[in-house]
């Protein structure tokens, strides 16, 4: 029986945790068991008193009920955010593009050129062919011929397709260098050109107003009377009061039907034969200004105009190819010429208002800086809001890119250069 008692209690100290390592819980004591028939009751051995039993009861941490669900309030979370970063996938191609245009605008060329000849060696397929583009526009420019015949070889060998053609481009930047005047808004005189028309002469009156230079483009006229030559004889007045530059397309057109009502001998609608005075005037046809004047004299008993010399215009220009689903809107195009720095483009607004289809023609543009680009997106944000819709018409690729990078492509929809 004593062995059995000693057994018990060798047991229950061989199994017995060291108290160093359980100082926050207290010792479990085990269940007695049932004793067996026959053998003397076993009483439990005392345990030992723990080492930290000394110290105050505030100091030891309760001890975990392992039997009670844990609850998520009892979990303690870290505010130090994790020391890991999740960065956007970049298209490599889009990078060299974005850095080439940039460069470019900023008047870098040979850095620009250096990151698009090192991409074409890399993406020479796909959507790897914008980077080619913007090289050959960028060869062109700058009159490197040479480069731009090794560079077709490589683009035929690498898209299985005709180059692009060679067009030395280099000149114009040289003479765009000089700052230039303002463009010229082109407005479409709506209507006839007659007395009864506010609607028109006050369209036009606007449009004047807000653009320093204006195109009135009255080549649609079908028909006038006195009263509308007397309406455009005052716009033409207040332009030169006002020191604006109001330019008359469509002169042959509308010389053509005042014809009619111009007859010696018959002194009526005087405005129509100034008007016609007035147009032969800017065509700079001096013979006919004299033949009109002197029947004008002897008609209406008056001293008739006087020729000037140098108020004789420039010559109209040549109608624009038709490029969007308006031919007639298409055609009137707000035109950008050469290296454009640091421009507000005031008067595009004003042309805006008068076209349904606003077009920008960029054929002519060799450059455009950051500045000017943001300048256009300001403007062109407010024209697109009123549900118009808005074309960059032919520029070349450095330019295009860089159109995307300011976001014009989000309120315009950019066709460039043909190859």
């Amino acid at each position: 029986m004593l062995r059995g008692y000693f057994g018990s209690l060798m047991v229950f100290s061989f199994f017995k945790k060291p108290p160093e390592k359980m100082v926050a819980r207290p010792a479990a004591a085990p269940r007695p068991r049932a004793p067996e028939a026959g053998a003397p009751p076993v009483e439990p051995a005392a345990a030992p008193a723990p080492a930290a039993a000394a110290a105050p009861a505030s100091a030891a941490a309760p001890a975990p009920d392992l039997d009670t669900p844990l609850e998520f309030s009892d979990f303690e979370f870290s505010e130090s955010p994790p020391d890991f970063h999740v960065e956007a996938d970049v298209d490599p191609i889009d990078s060299d593009v974005e850095q080439a245009a940039v460069l470019y605008a900023n008047g870098q060329n040979a850095p620009a050129r250096a990151i698009l000849e090192d991409a074409v060696r890399v993406h020479n397929f796909g959507p790897g062919e914008r980077l080619w583009l913007m090289l050959f526009d960028l060869y062109r420019l700058t009159g490197e011929k040479a480069a731009f015949e090794s560079l077709e070889i490589e683009y035929a060998r690498a898209f299985e397709k005709s180059p692009p053609t060679w067009r030395d481009r280099s000149a114009a930047p040289a003479a765009a260098s000089r700052p230039a005047p303002a463009a010229a808004g082109s407005v479409a005189f709506k209507g006839e050109l007659t007395g009864d028309n506010a609607t028109g002469f006050e369209a036009a009156a606007q449009a004047l107003e807000k653009s320093p230079r204006l195109r009135l483009d009255l080549s649609r006229v079908k028909a006038l009377d006195a009263g509308g030559c007397s309406g455009l004889l005052a716009l033409l007045q207040k332009a030169r009061k006002t020191r604006r530059e109001l330019e008359l397309l469509g002169r042959e057109h509308l010389g053509a039907l005042l014809e009619p009502c111009v007859q010696a001998g018959h002194a009526e609608a005087p405005d129509c034969w100034l008007l016609l005075l007035e147009l032969l005037q800017l065509q700079g046809q001096q013979e006919a200004f004299d033949e009109v004047a002197i029947n004008y004299a002897v008609t209406f008993e008056v001293s008739p105009p006087s020729w000037e010399p140098k108020r004789v215009a420039a010559a109209e220009p040549a109608p624009a190819p038709a490029a969007g689903p308006d031919e007639e809107e298409a055609g009137e195009a707000y035109p950008l010429h050469g290296d454009i720095k640091g421009a507000r483009f005031a008067d595009l607004p004003a042309f805006a208002e008068q076209h349904d289809f606003v077009v920008i023609d960029c054929a002519a543009v060799t450059r455009i800086d950051f500045v000017s680009a943001g300048a256009l997106l300001n403007a062109l944000t407010t024209v697109r809001r009123s549900g118009k819709q808005i074309v960059f018409r032919h520029p070349n690729h450095l330019v295009a890119e860089l159109f995307g990078v300011v976001g014009l492509k989000a309120v315009a929809e950019v066709i460039p250069a043909r190859h």
